[in-house]
């Protein structure tokens, strides 16, 4: 049997450790990781290996230059131009290596894995399969290949690295593959083509057997830093199945040839020394630690779990703490390397140096002599995994947000633009944001891209103006209004709406890889100020509505401005549409703009008893970014933010009988009730703004509401915005001569009730795919989580929170009563899939 080894990839994500050299040529433990597979493919008696390589081909044929000497045939495919992981496999048909009669091994060359194929192959010949995928359970599938199968193993779904949203199962794509050649005949030649997302899902339309098996056993994706010293470590704690690292000589520690440690080196297992390593005196090293040939490490010097590539000088009393060190470093004395810092290769560190958290040194850099290093060289990077959250990039102000991260940030979001372009940027009236801000905007032109400031406003004021104008994208600072010491940074496309996951994606790619575009002298943007901005908005807020039945009606209410900028919007609005308005916290003040939960439900309850003490028609608060509304009617009751979102839909019917409203899926299945009174249609859609904002672009629609106090009105544009939601709220009771309460009393009765429940990052896959596999052969929408219907009245939908250890339950039942037992039922249920 031949087995295929994929080896063409570039390791972009572990750079600088792949600067100088393919990713699956990185030295692990005692051999590079290619060496390891080739061990792994001996032991289950598989003799000839062919190699698809394309990124520096020569280095794996300098290592494995025929294979005769250690009983192994290599032959070697080398693409000019990157195939894909399916399209550089056919070469091997194609080349006559395999005959399209075998079955063959597909293995990826850059993991880690003692997988069992005797039993892979057993199951694929057992199905008959067509292919039959290596799964692997992983706590957090989100960076991986997601695989949905039925209970036979056959695979119905591959989901590339999911959001929590789409996460059933916590079984993932290792990239082995036992399967028959002759589906490789498929493959055009001369094109990128790849398994999961090409080869395979033709195969499943075709009804081919492709299949999933998971068998156990241990697999590593070394696809990042921190994946690749874990692998390191699962070698020396001896997780994985792998031949004699070197002479044991207790302790847990493996050394090579003409290896010398001084007597009063103290060594804490497990760790390895690789030939001619020197240990000097009072040297103190803790495990799992690395050290390869050549290296010297010097009187007193303290090394912690970390990884010391070959040549490296490590001088007296440095310290290295869960390190990278690439070949031929030099750190002399007092260096002191700290936690996840990556030192490219030939790097000079000079003495009494401080190498901060996280920092990357490309290859060659020297630090001079008493160097503080809290950026990395040559771009910067700030240490973190993932850069966005549901609030758009986040963080404690001059902690995780600082004003060289937000500059670089900026730097990094104009790369992903194209040169020339406009940005439209504003912020709230705080000075941290003010701070973050300019931080960003001295970013952007480095990147040539030009900036419109629109300096302080409300956010449905810039969404307006990035959707209107020639600008690209847009972005809006605040302080977070349930923290004050967090700052929210929320990026914008050129439609005005929240960036999709994908953008997302590719500026944290280019931030993190740190290989950002720097414009030259002539193209680097410019900086002006937006001209009329306020007026711009008001203006198109103006020609959206009817004015002259707005001016009829006479309306007084009562809006809380919340100490926001938004009082500068909405006041003028309403006085020209002849809305008598009793305006409270209309001071715009930065102490105002977060505040706790206690004080907002204060300020609640306080808009309650003005608008029945002056027996008003309704009372809205506004959030401090304008985005959102909370009603109060014309009784003094406060309205639930699920029934004002049914209100507003109902009052849309009522304007437009057949319209289209998109509805969060976990919302009660009033809105379905509702439109069915008409000719309506309901469309749910994820529990996320982005996705929201997405179908109110649609033509077809007319409202779209989450229960959460967002409204979005394409009529003015497709993005949340609580003022022109409060206007359109008026109108509508204008038109039909009717008040809030009275639509209000006219809504069904609906019992919905919602609830988190704590689950941790590592259980949130298995979770969910226990809560997959128990709602097999139930109605089910997996539009967001997995909502599972018990009968037209009842319902549950579990969804993991993309940012924290949490799941959210919502459920609804015929009565109150009912729908309480079901969620104190359902979340006792989740809390025992924990364990």
């Amino acid at each position: 049997m031949k087995a295929v080894i994929m080896a063409g990839g570039q390791g972009t994500r572990l750079r600088p450790l792949t600067v100088n050299r393919p990713k699956p040529l990185m030295p692990l433990v005692n051999k590079p990781v290619i060496g390891h597979i080739v061990d792994w493919l001996k032991r289950h008696r598989l003799h000839h290996m062919i190699l698809t390589l394309q990124h520096k081909a020569e280095w794996f044929q300098n290592y494995l230059p025929g294979g005769a000497n250690i009983g192994v045939r290599f032959d070697y495919l080398i693409e000019d131009v990157p195939l894909g992981t399916a399209g550089g496999v056919a070469n091997a048909l194609r080349a006559g290596l395999v005959d399209e009669t075998e079955t063959i091994l597909v293995v990826s060359g850059d993991a880690l894995t003692d997988i069992d194929i005797a039993a892979l192959l057993e199951f694929h010949r057992s199905r008959a399969a067509d292919v039959t995928v290596a799964l692997h359970r992983v706590s957090d599938p989100l960076e991986y290949g997601m695989v949905i199968t039925e209970a036979d193993g056959r695979i119905t779904r591959f989901i590339e690295k999911p959001g929590w949203g789409d996460v059933v199962s916590d079984l993932v794509n290792t990239g082995v593959y036992a399967l028959e050649a002759s589906v490789l005949k498929r493959i055009p030649p001369h094109t990128a083509f790849d398994f999961s997302h090409d080869l395979f899902p033709q195969l499943m339309a075709e009804g081919r057997r492709v299949f999933g098996c998971d068998i156990g056993g241990y697999w590593c994706d070394i696809g990042s830093p921190a994946t690749y010293l874990q692998a390191n470590g699962d070698v020396l704690y001896n997780r994985v199945q792998h031949e004699p690292l070197g002479k044991p000589i207790g302790g847990d520690i493996w050394v090579g040839e003409n290896v010398e440690i001084a007597p009063d080196a103290r060594l804490y297992g497990p760790i390895y020394l690789g030939h001619n390593v020197q240990i000097k005196g009072g040297v103190v090293i803790q495990g799992p630690t690395v050290i390869r040939d050549d290296t010297v490490i010097d009187n007193r010097a303290q090394i912690s779990r970390s990884v010391i590539w070959r040549g490296c000088y490590v001088g007296e009393d440095t310290q290295l703490n869960g390190a990278l060190i690439c070949r031929q470093c030099v750190f002399k004395r007092r260096v002191f390397v700290q936690e996840g810092a990556m030192i490219g290769d030939r790097c000079i560190i000079g003495e009494g140096a401080v190498i901060s958290p996280n920092v990357k040194l490309w290859p060659g850099k020297e630090i001079d002599a008493g160097a503080i290093i809290r950026e990395s060289i040559v771009w910067g990077s700030h240490g973190r995994r993932v850069l966005f959250t549901r609030f758009g990039v986040t963080g404690v102000v001059n902690v995780d947000l600082t004003p060289e991260f937000a500059a670089k940030l900026g730097v990094a979001f104009g790369a992903s633009l194209p040169k020339g372009s406009y940005v439209t940027i504003n912020r709230d009236w705080h000075p941290t944001s003010r701070m973050i801000k300019r931080a960003i905007i001295s970013g952007l032109p480095a990147a040539g891209v030009n900036v419109w400031d629109l300096r302080a406003e409300p956010i449905p004021v810039a969404r307006y103006l990035t959707r209107t104008t020639e600008a690209k994208a847009g972005v809006h600072v605040r302080i977070s209004p349930f923290d004050r010491r967090v700052v929210d940074i929320r990026f914008m496309d050129e439609d005005g709406m929240n960036l999709g996951r994908a953008k997302e994606r590719e500026i944290e790619r280019l931030f993190f890889r740190e290989d950002f575009r720097r414009a030259q002298l002539d193209d680097i943007g410019a900086i002006s100020y937006f001209p009329e901005e306020r007026k711009t908005y008001i203006r198109a807020f103006m020609q959206a509505l009817d004015r002259d039945q707005l001016r009829d009606a006479g309306f007084h209410i009562a809006v809380d401005y919340a100490h926001a900028t938004t009082v500068n919007v909405l006041e003028p609005i309403l006085t020209e549409l002849g809305v008598d308005a009793l305006a409270l916290n209309t001071t715009i003040n930065p102490q105002k703009l977060s505040v706790l939960p206690e004080e907002w439900e204060r300020g609640m309850t306080l808009l309650t008893k003005v608008v029945a003490a002056m027996e008003l028609d309704l009372g809205a608060r506004l959030d401090v970014s304008g985005s959102q509304v909370f009603l109060v009617d014309d009784l003094g009751r406060r309205v639930s933010d699920s029934l004002a979102a049914a209100a507003l839909a109902e009052l849309a019917w009522r304007n437009w009988p057949e319209a289209t409203v998109a509805v969060s899926v976990e919302l009660p299945s009033v809105f379905e009730r509702l439109a069915a009174r008409r000719s309506g249609r309901v469309i749910r859609t994820k529990v996320d703004l982005h996705a929201l904002m997405s179908m109110a672009a649609r033509e077809d629609v007319t409202l779209a509401v989450d229960g959460k106090g967002h409204f979005i009105l394409p009529a003015l544009h497709p993005v949340p915005d609580g003022m022109f939601a409060l206007a359109s709220l008026l109108q509508c009771l204008a038109h039909h001569h009717v008040r809030l309460s009275d639509v209000l009393a006219d809504i069904p009765p609906f019992y919905w009730q919602c609830r988190t429940v704590s689950c941790t990052l590592d259980a949130k896959g298995r979770v969910m795919r226990l809560v997959n596999e128990w709602a097999d052969g139930r109605p089910v929408d997996a539009t967001d989580g997995v909502k599972v219907f018990f009968d037209d009245e009842s319902w549950m939908h579990v969804r993991p929170d993309p940012d924290r250890p949490l799941l959210h339950l919502c459920v609804e039942a015929p009565t109150r009563r009912q729908a309480q037992a079901l969620l104190e039922e359902k979340a006792a249920w989740l809390e025992s899939l924990k364990h």
